[in-house]
């Protein structure tokens, strides 16, 4: 964001904000089921959520790496990763979420802060359009809520306006 200070910075999540990322998880879960069987399916959420509680933040691709070691020579794991790269992600945005990013930038810039990882994280911001409608000020940390100085350093505002899906803990 620009070095002056604006009234107003308005921050929005990402995943179950601008995006329905439970129906990400559905369809990736139908594709799974599909690739590598339903058994499999549950092995690699098992993994995922192992390491959600290690890392602090979902990291898909990690787990599916994490899965190709248990199981190198299964074929459909590498078209799991090609759907995941690949996943229509402007298809998964709620509805008129651009035009929400749009509406508030008459009151002050529009930023993205999420948590994430380092690849997919910014895949999925990038495929689904939310990069452009924020102008590129996108925010993501392995855990956001630590990085508020940063944030406040990077897009300085007298006030901010987080619009999130979950209430801090």
């Amino acid at each position: 964001m620009s070095t002056s200070q604006s009234d107003t910075a308005f921050l929005f999540d990402v995943d179950n904000t601008l995006l329905d990322n439970d129906r990400v998880i559905a369809d990736l879960q139908r594709h799974l089921e599909c690739d590598v069987g339903a058994e499999r399916a549950q092995h690699y959420w098992r993994i995922f959520e192992q390491m959600r509680t290690e890392l602090g933040y979902a990291d898909y691709l990690g787990a599916l790496q994490r899965y190709r070691g248990e199981y190198p020579r299964h074929p459909g794991i590498l078209t799991v990763s090609r759907f995941l790269l690949n996943y229509p992600f402007a298809d998964r945005l709620f509805h008129r979420a651009l035009e929400v990013i749009e509406h508030v930038k008459q009151w002050g810039p529009a930023a993205l802060l999420t948590d994430g990882d380092v690849v997919f994280q910014p895949r999925k911001v990038d495929r689904s359009g939310l990069f452009e409608a924020v102008a590129g000020q996108v925010f993501i940390y392995l855990h956001k809520e630590q990085e508020l100085a940063d944030v406040e350093q990077r897009c300085p505002a007298e006030h901010y306006v987080l619009v999130e899906d979950k209430l801090a803990s």
